[in-house]
C-alpha cells in the first residue's frame, strides 16, 4: 500500500473506524484505499480522470467517474458520515454550494485546499505585484486549474455565512509536515489548510 501523506494520515485519524466515506476528487484512490484496509469503512471515490480511475479499481475501490461541479444531487441526505475533499476546493466553480452540498449527504465534511494567506504568497503580492507562484502553487495565472483561490480566514468567514461549524484545523507545509510555528500562527506560516466541519448545531 502506498504510504499516507502527512496530511493524508491527519485525515484518517479523524475518521472513526466502521464509516460511510465519500472521497471527492479521489486521485488514484489512494486514501480511500487506506480507510478501507486500516478503518474498515465503506464508501466511494469520485474522480474524472480515466487516469486515475484505472488505479483506483485496480486498488480495489469503489469509483464513479463524475465532474464534481454537476453536483452530488445523485446521493441522499446523510448518506455518509464523512465527506472528503482535497486540494480540489479550490478548482470548484461554486465550492459555497459543493460544502452545502456536502453537508447534505455527510454528517461531517473534510477537506484540504492551498492557503493564499502564506506568507511567501503575500511577499510575491507585496514585493512583485504578481500573483503568487510557489511549490504548492506552481501554474502562471493563465493556465492554473485553481479558480477560486483563498486563505484560512476567508474559508472560515465563508463558513459562517453558510452555517458551517469548524470542528478542527490544522495545517502543513508543500512537504505535508506540520511544526508549532503553524500551529500558533496557521494563516500565515500554513501551506495548505486541513479542515473537519459539520453543520452549525445549536445547543
Amino acid at each position: 500500500m502506498t504510504e499516507l501523506r502527512t496530511d493524508q494520515a491527519l485525515i484518517a485519524e479523524w475518521i472513526k473506524p466502521g464509516s460511510r466515506v465519500l472521497d471527492l476528487g479521489c486521485g488514484d484512490g489512494t486514501m480511500m484505499a487506506h480507510l478501507q484496509q486500516k478503518c474498515d469503512v465503506w464508501g466511494y471515490g469520485l474522480e474524472i480522470d480515466e487516469e486515475n480511475i484505472v488505479k483506483c479499481i485496480a486498488s480495489g475501490v469503489n469509483v464513479i467517474q463524475t465532474d464534481l461541479d454537476a453536483g452530488l444531487s445523485e446521493f441522499d441526505e446523510e448518506s455518509f458520515d464523512y465527506v472528503i475533499m482535497t486540494q480540489t476546493l479550490q478548482a470548484i466553480r461554486y465550492p459555497d454550494r459543493l460544502l452545502n452540498d456536502m453537508l447534505r449527504i455527510g454528517r461531517e465534511g473534510i477537506v484540504t485546499f492551498p492557503n493564499m494567506g502564506h506568507w511567501k504568497c503575500r511577499l510575491q503580492i507585496a514585493l512583485k505585484g504578481m500573483m503568487p507562484k510557489s511549490r504548492t502553487l506552481p501554474y502562471e495565472w493563465y493556465n492554473t486549474p485553481n479558480i477560486h483561490m483563498c486563505t484560512l480566514k476567508d474559508f472560515e468567514s465563508l463558513c459562517r455565512k453558510v452555517n458551517i461549524e469548524i470542528l478542527q484545523c490544522t495545517t502543513v507545509d508543500y512537504a505535508h509536515r506540520s511544526n508549532l510555528g503553524m500551529r500558533l500562527f496557521p494563516n500565515l506560516l500554513g501551506e495548505i489548510a486541513i479542515y473537519r466541519f459539520r453543520r452549525y448545531q445549536a445547543n
